[in-house]
């Protein structure tokens, strides 16, 4: 039987919740990647802002060999040093006291709500529930997070959703202020909303929702997973806005390619109501992550990288608005960072998709966001010469879009 491998049979074997392009990667170095056939593509995606080091980055690389001839996993009856070392370095470099890991985004959500609602019903009663989202959010793909999440599309055709769960319009101070009070348990948002274009929360709003959570006793989450570990150019997006959370949220970049996710609190908030038996995570903590992220992390909080993101951040904008008005493609370039929603013109609503596919054609990748968003997440740590070169491929993929 032959090993060789290839595009129909994604098709042939996976459950088809996805439709990958037709290329399959073997290598990865720096902000390259090359597939079967040897060609090669600028990666302006990072695995949805994942790989925030590149691929096969010398610190990951090290830090994963080491570990994995030292110890794979214990399981959480035990704890080990990479795990300890990573929760004190965050804690020290963020609001938080308290760590809890697991192995993505919407687990680290899914951690968060049920620890606001069980502080809540502890503390108040058990009608203290109700969770207030935003229309246009993302907060993972678990039935909890996905229905807390403000997209229907990803939750509808499964039977009713949770109980308690509210969503309003970013931005709209009235009827926040309407929908909050004695009941609500949490306020969950996005400090930049990526999954509706890479849109930045005005930095009052998010003043606002820290009053009114603190008012009625209700937890602030901040949903980071994207948005941290450097993505806009500060070590965490809330540390842009002066509004600290009570809970955040992360994982995507942390792990540089590792699955963890990470949701960090208060001493206050985490050590009356997560006691032991409350929740958990088999995997969660494991030692090769945790030595991974640690590595992953040192790298990252380094001023050299944090001010290196903001002035590449700076220059693919304005590269993004001169490709945009030559060819006619881009109504709006949205910057938080090396994140970038390319809001498309009218004559090319809709075709976010065949953006990507023509990119590709030319030797860039890149990810969407929604119908009309082409979005940008590069790695944090891309050289000028590969960011330019993605950029110079991009515009040509943009010439070739245009009508004939």
């Amino acid at each position: 039987m032959s090993d060789a491998v290839q595009r129909a049979d994604f098709d042939r074997y996976m459950v088809p919740v996805f439709a990958p392009l037709d290329m399959i990667f073997v290598r990865g170095q720096g902000s390259r990647l090359w597939d079967q056939q040897g060609r090669d593509y600028i990666d302006f995606g990072a695995g949805v802002a994942v790989t925030a080091l590149g691929h096969a980055h010398p610190a990951q690389v090290s830090a994963l060999t080491e570990q994995a001839g030292k110890l794979w996993h214990v399981s959480n009856y035990y704890t080990n040093e990479p795990a300890l070392r990573l929760a004190k370095k965050l804690c020290d470099a963020t609001f938080a006291e308290r760590v809890f890991f697991c192995n993505s985004g919407a687990e680290a959500n899914e951690a968060a709500l049920k620890l606001a609602r069980k502080r809540a019903v502890n503390l108040h009663g058990p009608e203290k529930i109700d969770i207030v989202s935003f229309n246009g959010s993302f907060h993972g793909r678990t039935f909890f997070t996905v229905s807390v999440g403000g997209q229907a599309k990803y939750s509808s055709g499964m039977g009713p959703n949770p109980a308690g769960i509210i969503h309003v319009d970013l931005h709209d101070e009235a009827a926040v202020r309407r929908v909050v009070g004695r009941n609500t348990c949490a306020i969950i948002v996005e400090p930049v909303v990526g999954e509706s274009g890479v849109v930045p929360v005005q930095p009052e709003f998010l003043r606002l929702l820290r009053e009114l959570a603190s008012e009625h006793d209700a937890a602030l989450i901040f949903d980071e997973v994207q948005s941290g570990n450097g993505r806009t150019g500060a070590l965490y997006a809330y540390m842009n806005s002066g509004v600290v959370p009570d809970i955040m949220t992360t994982a995507k970049g942390i792990g540089g390619g590792f699955p963890i996710g990470v949701m960090l609190t208060t001493a206050a908030f985490a050590d009356a109501h997560f006691t032991p038996g409350v929740h958990g995570s088999t995997f969660g903590g494991n030692p090769l992550a945790c030595a991974v992220a640690e590595a992953v992390f040192d790298v990252i909080r380094t001023p050299a990288v944090l001010e290196g993101v903001r002035r590449k951040a700076a220059h693919a904008a304005r590269r993004l608005r001169e490709i945009g008005r030559e060819h006619g493609c881009f109504a709006e370039v949205r910057e938080s960072g090396l994140w970038l929603g390319c809001e498309l013109s009218d004559a090319y609503k809709g075709r976010a998709g065949a953006f990507m596919q023509a990119s590709a054609a030319h030797g860039v990748l890149h990810i969407v966001a929604g119908p009309d968003v082409v979005r940008l997440a590069t790695s944090l740590v891309i050289s000028d010469e590969e960011l330019d070169e993605g950029l110079d491929r991009l515009a040509r993929a943009c010439a070739a879009m245009r009508p004939a």
